[in-house]
């Protein structure tokens, strides 16, 4: 399938969610979307390998003509002692089984033929993919799903009714696209971008634009070390720590290959936000064993595995990646200065926690790791207990690379933001600043990078010249960063204002005076012409 064709399938589904919604709202209703999106994909990647396992046995879709029943169900049907070990094979190659009832296939069929069971086999079939698919629990993966819920309607018929409308209308949309595994993944994508749109400012909890990313992967990719001498081989583990939807992640991911990660971890405060990071990382192909989002608040680090005390046990990642939410107002509390992420550096203030996400970050980078985080331009240049996080930060050389980034880029935000690119390993006593604040393409909605604006961030913080780019990039000493009182103003080091054409006096007067020659004579000529004629003369 063609790039063209997948956006087109995301179009078409989004077209039927913006049809079907009625009077829920967007946020309400992208849940029941990405939802069936996500059991069509389980259902799909199963099916295909259930034929390939089956071979032979398994029953000819063209065969079956009793009452739109799946092959698998037949086979289940026919081989009632079988199906314990063909489930437990099935659990060895993808990781997952689906009882043949609540495959999407016959999900439709239900919806169809108008079937009074859907509502409840639906149900049913969530709670057996929670509870029962993977060796993994992903207990609450449909908990923002209310199939019980009025917004469908009032009495238990009217919601099943809603449920065959909408379900129908989804299936006849993906039936004009001869749509694959890897085609979903990309439509999932598409909606979860166009359901942030629709949400505003909100959906900054959820979604960083694909190509600011990409920006992101492209950095923490490369070798930590000489990034000139391009992307590591492996990662062995990376982390979000404010993981939203999961995109982030899954560039990363996409950038490295398949098998370029040993682990993906994620940790996500929403529950609704954390429910669709683990259904797009298992719709991106990323085996339950390969990852592990968890369901907590980073700030107050409740997530047991990375409260280890002993320090040698400590988790530590090779990239770490993050778009947290810009000027967070927290609680530190006094316990705060002694939590051994802000011990060495001091808490953020309560007015902003950009720097305790980046502290967080940082205290789980490893040595020789590189780390990316999203942050306003507040963090660059605000004074106080920031300034003293920030000046530490610079003086232990853990400040690589300053990128400041065009404004109106995120749908939760119309405010310019930065790249910092922090590292334990830095090499140079400089830092590295990328002025691309004005190179973009204006949109209506949201202004954007595209692939060369991308490319080029990319290609200077790996080459990063010794040279000055002229209004975009340059390296800055430590002597020039301490003499501006350690404040990292983007403008301050790269101005992106056109320098005025310098005037040459002397030439410029030379011309005045041979402008005013000529018009004295053309005076002359004029006023002789005007004395003929009896006209007074020009003075």
């Amino acid at each position: 399938m063609t790039d063209l064709d997948q956006k087109q399938l995301g179009k078409t589904l989004w077209n039927i969610a913006d049809q079907l919604r009625g009077a829920m709202n967007a946020d309400d209703f992208r849940d029941y979307m990405l939802s069936f999106l996500f059991l069509r994909y389980l259902s799909d990647n199963y099916e295909a390998a259930a034929k390939k396992e089956l071979g032979a046995d398994y029953p000819d879709p063209n065969a079956i003509v009793n009452g739109g029943k799946t092959p698998l169900s037949v086979w289940y049907a026919d081989n009632p002692r079988d199906v314990a070990a063909f489930e437990k094979q099935m659990r060895r190659k993808v990781h997952y089984v689906i009882e043949p009832q609540y495959l999407w296939a016959n999900i439709v069929h239900l919806a169809k033929t108008q079937d009074g069971k859907l509502l409840d086999t639906l149900q049913h079939g969530f709670k057996f993919i929670e509870e029962e698919s993977f060796s993994s629990n992903f207990q609450g993966l449909f908990s923002e799903i209310n199939l019980g819920s009025d917004k469908l309607g009032r009495k238990y018929d009217d919601r099943n009714a809603k449920l065959c409308s909408i379900i129908s209308e989804i299936a006849r949309g993906m039936a004009l696209f001869s749509t694959d595994v890897d085609t979903l993944g990309d439509a999932y994508e598409y909606l979860i971008g166009q359901f942030a749109a629709g949400s505003g400012k909100k959906a900054g909890e959820f979604y960083t634009p694909q190509q600011i990313s990409s920006i992101l992967s492209g950095i923490v990719t490369l070798d930590s070390h000489e990034p000139k001498t391009g992307q590591r081989r492996k990662l062995n583990a990376v982390f979000d720590f404010a993981c939203g939807s999961g995109s982030l992640l899954l560039n990363v991911r996409h950038r490295m290959g398949d098998h370029g990660i040993g682990r993906i971890l994620g940790m996500e405060k929403n529950i609704t936000t954390y429910n669709l990071a683990r259904m797009n990382m298992l719709l991106h192909g990323v085996k339950d064993t390969e990852f592990e989002i968890y369901h907590g608040d980073t700030l107050t680090n409740d997530w047991d595995m990375l409260r280890e005390p002993n320090p040698a046990k400590k988790p530590t990642f090779d990239a770490v990646v993050a778009n947290p939410p810009f000027s967070y107002r927290w609680e530190p509390g006094e316990a705060m200065g002694e939590d051994m992420r802000f011990k060495a550096h001091g808490v953020a203030p309560k007015s902003a926690a950009d720097f305790a996400f980046l502290l967080h970050g940082l205290h789980y980078l490893k040595d020789d790791g590189v780390m990316a985080i999203i942050l306003p331009h507040g963090v660059l240049f605000r004074g106080g207990v920031e300034e003293r996080i920030r000046t530490k930060l610079l003086k232990d050389g853990h400040i690589d690379t300053v990128i400041g980034l065009p404004a109106n880029l995120f749908y939760s935000t119309g405010i310019p933001v930065c790249i910092l690119v922090l590292k334990k390993c830095k090499k140079p006593d400089d830092v590295l600043f990328i002025n691309a604040a004005e190179h973009f393409v204006k949109g209506k909605r949201q202004n954007q990078l595209t692939d060369k604006h991308i490319a080029r961030i990319i290609e200077t913080y790996q080459k990063r010249p010794a040279k000055p780019i002229e209004r975009y990039a340059r390296r800055v000493g430590m002597k020039e960063i301490e003499a501006n009182d350690f404040n990292l103003n983007i403008s301050r080091y790269v101005s992106t204002a056109e320098a005025e054409e310098e005037i040459d006096l002397a030439s410029t007067h030379a011309e005045l005076v041979a402008i005013d020659k000529s018009i004295q004579k053309a005076t002359a000529r004029h006023n002789k012409f005007l004395k003929e004629l009896g006209l007074p003369p020009l003075p």
